[in-house]
């Protein structure tokens, strides 16, 4: 649909024609210091001879130029067919280790863990459709990787991105809930935290238990996700020998992390299992709301100035050679 933003701005179209009628011209220059008493003549033969050669003519491209002045300056626009958005007015921080450990290759086959999260986590934030989602990397600091925003495809593309250590080598999950709760201040609606992490707060100012109480304070929920792969049994020197990729993983904190800001604690020891937590947060945190319409706008002004711009161009040098032919 074709719409005016400023219609009112066409009632300058008749200005200059205005200015011509209502404002006297300037007055000729008369006299001079010296004296030609045959400029006269002179003046009068070529007006004559001029007169007879030329006929005058009406300012037609500049009447066309101010026309399209005018229409770029109405700004028109074409308003395209009403999209529905879904809006739950819910903001959803997703906290994601980025710690040297992240890189073992213990829930599949040749992958990291950290790759592992990328694809999960990137399904997970596709299908969030009306939540405002941001994204924090923490190792030994934590960062703000990606802002609240609607826009779901770039906060995927910045998860893609992440790389091992690039936060640092150790972890600092205290720091993490706190830059969360720093990226939340003075933002309206209900927030909610997923913190993924493979290990124990080794590094940050702020401990995990006290940052989940200011958490609480707030009214954020948190949910952790502690990942690592099973024990399993692997030949040694001296036989086989049972391992625990997860170790180090400090679940006892993590839990009292969710208990504490009545969200909930969830163990992924594969990718199946990973994708099953996603999956039981979107239960949670149903993503189902109410919906805004709008409608997208394409501006039209350039077309309009572009043309009276070429115009100007034209104009401009067709009288430049009418001097020099003069």
């Amino acid at each position: 649909m074709f719409h005016l933003a400023w219609p009112w701005l066409a009632s300058c179209l008749p200005l200059p024609w205005l200015m011509r009628r209502l404002v006297m011209p300037a007055p000729p220059v008369s006299g001079g210091a010296v004296s030609a008493p045959f400029a006269a003549v002179l003046g009068a033969s070529e007006a004559k001879s001029t007169h007879s050669t030329h006929r005058p003519t009406r300012p037609w491209g500049a009447i066309a130029c101010w026309i399209l002045l005018v229409m770029a300056a109405m700004r028109p626009q074409w308003l395209g067919e009403a999209v529905a958005l879904p809006q739950t007015g819910r903001n959803l921080l997703l906290a994601v280790d980025v710690s040297g450990s992240m890189q073992i290759p213990d829930l599949e086959n040749g992958a990291t863990r950290l790759d592992v999260v990328k694809q999960v986590a990137g399904e997970f934030i596709s299908r969030r459709k009306g939540d405002r989602i941001g994204l924090i990397l923490f190792g030994t600091r934590p960062y703000l990787q990606a802002p609240l925003t609607f826009d779901r495809t770039t906060v995927a593309a910045w998860l893609r991105e992440a790389a091992i250590g690039i936060a640092g080598r150790e972890t600092a999950i205290g720091d993490a809930i706190g830059m969360a709760l720093k990226t939340l201040r003075g933002v309206t609606g209900k927030a909610v935290l997923v913190l993924l992490t493979d290990g124990t707060n080794t590094a940050g100012h702020v401990p995990p238990l006290k940052a989940a109480e200011l958490a609480a304070q707030q009214g954020l929920r948190i949910y952790t996700i502690g990942i690592g792969g099973k024990p399993r049994e692997v030949p040694g020197l001296l036989g086989p020998q049972m391992i625990d990729p997860a170790a180090d993983l400090d679940e006892k904190t993590l839990e009292a992390i969710a208990q504490t800001t009545r969200g909930r604690y969830f163990r992924a020891t594969d990718r199946a299992a990973l994708e099953d937590i996603y999956h039981r947060i979107d239960d949670l945190e149903p993503v189902g709301g109410d919906s805004q319409t709008v409608r997208p706008i394409t501006e039209l002004y350039p077309w309009p100035l572009g043309l009276a711009f070429l115009l100007s161009i034209a104009l401009a040098i067709g009288a430049q050679r009418r001097g020099v032919a003069a």
